[in-house]
């Protein structure tokens, strides 16, 4: 995307105004945005993987999004919000959009043990939708205060540079090792790290985007036969039960939400963002300071 631009893929609203032949949709109706726009022509279209098109239009970061007092898009993003889902919570189900498609990838199953190394905002939705799809997690995660917040949430979270995590989940194995790891730190000695904490032919989840090519212990990889899985954005049914998650409580949104700014305060959200103060700022488009 040129800059300046608009930004905001990570939205819920209400329709204001429709086209002149859109139908099933009403003025009001709340709603939220699945992002994605693909052309349905590449190999991964035609192999039933649109969500991973070759060109995919990631709506709000290659084309302008939903930072904006009115976003217009079309009909076939939209996804329906129940009555009884509150705006501000549903803002979050493009992220925990992406937790369900992280976990569905996985493969996990009920029982399984599974370790969350990074404890940020995705850190967090995936231990708790992988806790609700049955899973035995635990987080791993370096900044106290996060720390705190994912053990307020009934989970067991270890600090590596006191604990020795490899001794650590091995103990809580019985010495098998995890069935799945999710790296959603974006650092490279956790990449490295990772195939260590899993169990023979278990699994390494990479969720996090990482700019740089990044070192892996692939004698590990080939020694206990583990599956290294990519996971990126998600898939409708992914989104469904984001919705669902959310409605039922399953989230822990207002944990996840540290504050809401208006839209003339958006610059100060991000630079809290950027410093690591803040788990998700949500901006109010259609509100003004002292409003």
């Amino acid at each position: 995307m040129a800059t300046p631009a608009i930004l905001g893929h990570e939205m819920s609203g209400t329709i204001a105004t429709l086209g002149d032949h859109v139908a099933g949709w009403s003025v009001g109706d709340a709603v939220t945005v699945m992002p994605l726009a693909w052309d349905g022509t590449c190999p991964a279209c035609v192999a039933g993987s649109p969500h991973i098109c070759h060109n995919l239009d990631f709506i709000g970061i290659d084309s302008p999004g939903a930072l904006q007092g009115y976003w217009n898009v079309p009909v076939d993003v939209l996804v329906a919000l129940p009555a009884e889902l509150r705006l501000d919570h549903a803002a979050l189900v493009e992220p925990v959009a992406v937790s369900v498609h992280d976990v569905r990838r996985s493969g996990l199953v009920p029982g399984e043990k599974a370790v969350v190394i990074g404890g940020g905002p995705i850190g967090v939705l995936i231990a708790t939708t992988a806790r609700e799809f049955g899973g035995d997690v635990v987080v791993v995660e370096l900044d106290d205060g996060r720390r705190q917040a994912v053990a307020d949430l009934g989970f067991t979270v270890l600090d590596p540079r006191v604990v020795d995590q490899v001794a650590w989940v091995a103990e809580w194995t019985d010495g098998v090792g995890a069935d799945v790891v999710f790296e959603v730190s974006g650092a490279a000695a956790a990449v490295l790290g990772a195939t260590e904490l899993a169990r023979v032919r278990g699994r390494l989840v990479i969720v996090a985007i990482h700019p740089d090519p990044r070192p892996v212990n692939l004698q590990r990889v080939f020694w206990r036969e583990l599956t290294i899985i990519g996971a990126r954005v998600y898939e409708r049914a992914d989104y469904e039960t984001a919705v669902e998650l959310l409605t039922r409580g399953v989230i822990p949104a207002d944990l996840l939400i540290t504050r809401i700014e208006p839209i003339s305060r958006a610059s100060g959200a991000f630079e809290a963002l950027a410093r690591g103060h803040a788990m998700k700022i949500l901006i109010d488009c259609q509100a003004e300071v002292g409003a």
